[in-house]
């Protein structure tokens, strides 16, 4: 889930970590997925940093929401992935609306 930044940049986006309590009862479990997530975000960054002409993600969110525990290795794949899916998918720009004032 990404919300875009104002304009094109090459700084990183803001980031949002986050494991469903309902799905792993025991905060040890939350935290040592959130830590893999934050690690594989931290390793792989670079691929939206320096990026050819920029990104236009200001805000992103990372949300686990398997039912299990899975290995770093699987995580950083899966985030992997979903960090090229971000930059190869095409931009739509929110549209603006044009407001009349009234008098």
């Amino acid at each position: 889930m990404w919300l875009p930044a104002e304009v094109i940049t090459t700084a990183p986006p803001q980031v949002l970590v986050s494991v469903s309590k309902r799905s792993f009862k025991r905060a040890v479990d939350r935290n040592n997925l959130k830590r893999f997530m934050r690690e594989a975000y931290r390793l792989n960054k670079h691929r939206l940093t320096e990026a050819d002409g920029g990104h236009p993600i200001g805000l992103l969110a990372i949300i686990y929401t398997g039912k299990e525990k899975k290995p770093f290795a699987l995580v950083e794949k899966k985030l992997i992935s979903g960090l090229e899916r971000l930059l190869t998918e095409p931009f739509v720009a929110p549209a603006t609306k044009d407001r009349k004032k009234r008098p």
